[in-house]
């Protein structure tokens, strides 16, 4: 059973024993809503950012009240990632970003070689405005491409061009920065292997040092949901973006890229160390609009609604905000979900530790016929592959999914582990 507490504006309650060295701040703003997006955002339109906008200004000025309202301990260690998500971040200007960046600083601290990373959208920056988010100490980039496919990015309802991507490459190309990041999107309306194939291939002479392939999720209450029916066309079918998948996985392991997580890709060292955090369930501050924070085992979610965040901030509106997420049970599916999204899989002592010799001899049970069939690896501490998983003497070591297939199937799997685990 989850706990839940009434939170107005302050986390004091809930300040994590095991200090959090991780900061997300969420930056609505887009030029418009793309069609599959259920995020957190307000719409600002073509015309409007950073300095000339009165809306962007205004919850610059509530972000950083709610930043300098947080309450710390005495020996808080410095953030070792900060990570400016949205939205469309580069909406803000050079001045604001500042405004918020010394704000965190003087707060929390920010480690010297901290990796403070940016969420940019082509056409929302110069090469002027992006070298002066680095001066001021921006040293990762992570770019929304999506498609290199004109009529694909305007039926997401993207706001860019296939001009204005190679431009805004160019920019960064230019600043001579090498820890940046290009998003891709497969299982569009009337993608085609193709097009996919395209895409990645063109993504492989631009050669960034990290990538992030998401597969279309057609969400609830968004235009998608309304349009279209997932695996009925245009859409694809489900065997086509499982095509894409493998595609994608293929291409990019063959030049170089690691396959760390489900979704990402990376050479070495260029590895995303903000979203490990999450994937390593570690504590991290959240800030801004929709943003979550994860404290002392409670997860902290602020209002989605712009206006109803700026009352929060300011004390004047109750939110049902705090869920306590670390019961034991809680605690062990998202231990799953979440290891079982990287390549370095789950450890295995730390299952029997955690949880118990039983409770790990009943998952590996669960899993022998996942095992069989080639879409769970068990490996031993020197990472190389057990064929009897059940010996028992196996408290030691690593369990994984394999790639592609088993990541593939990961919710499958996981369903699975759900469904029988709270049986036990």
């Amino acid at each position: 059973m989850n706990d839940s507490s009434i939170v107005t504006n302050s986390e004091s309650s809930f300040a994590s024993l095991e200090s959090p060295t991780s900061a997300y701040l969420h930056i609505p703003f887009c030029r418009r809503r793309c069609f599959y997006c259920d995020f957190a955002v307000s719409v600002v339109g073509d015309r409007k950012h950073g300095d000339n906008s009165t809306m962007i200004q205004d919850y610059v000025k509530i972000l950083c009240q709610e930043i300098a309202q947080e309450s710390v301990s005495s020996n808080i260690s410095p953030l070792k990632t900060v990570f400016f998500g949205g939205g469309t971040p580069s909406l803000l200007s050079v001045n604001q970003l500042g405004e918020i960046l010394h704000l965190v600083d003087k707060k929390l601290g920010i480690a010297t070689d901290a990796e403070i990373s940016m969420e940019v959208d082509p056409g929302t920056f110069d090469q002027e405005k992006l070298q002066g988010f680095l001066d001021l100490g921006v040293n990762r980039i992570s770019l929304g491409v999506q498609v290199f496919q004109d009529k694909l990015l305007q039926l997401a309802g993207r706001s860019h061009t296939v001009n204005e991507i190679f431009s805004a490459i160019n920019i960064i190309e230019k600043t001579g920065i090498k820890n940046w990041s290009l998003d891709l999107i497969s299982g569009l309306p009337e993608q085609t292997l193709e097009d996919w194939e395209y895409s990645l291939k063109t993504l492989l002479k631009i050669n960034p040092n990290h990538i992030s392939i998401y597969d279309l999720i057609v969400e609830d209450k968004t235009p998608f949901s309304r349009y279209y029916t997932p695996g009925e066309f245009p859409l694809p079918t489900e065997e086509a973006t499982a095509q894409m998948y493998r595609l994608a996985q293929q291409l990019l392991t063959q030049a170089g890229y690691e396959h760390y997580e489900i979704s990402n890709y990376a050479k070495p060292g260029f590895q995303c160390q903000h979203n490990l955090v999450y994937w390593k369930k570690q504590p991290y501050y959240g800030f801004g609009m929709g943003a979550a924070s994860y404290l002392q085992g409670y997860r902290l979610t602020r209002p989605r609604k712009r206006q109803e965040y700026y009352a929060w901030v300011n004390g004047n509106y109750s939110y049902n905000i705090a869920e306590f997420v670390d019961t034991t049970q809680e605690k062990l599916l998202e231990t799953l979900m979440l290891g079982f999204r990287l390549a370095e899989g789950i450890n295995l002592e730390y299952l029997s530790q955690q949880f118990g010799a039983e409770t790990l001899a009943q998952i590996l049970t669960i899993l022998t016929p996942f095992h069989q069939q080639g879409l769970v690896r068990f490996l031993d501490i020197h990472k190389h592959p057990i064929d009897k998983i059940l010996q028992p003497d196996l408290n030691q070591g690593f369990m994984r999914l394999t790639d592609p297939d088993g990541f593939l199937v990961s919710n499958q799997v996981l369903s699975t582990l759900f469904a029988e685990l709270s049986e036990l």
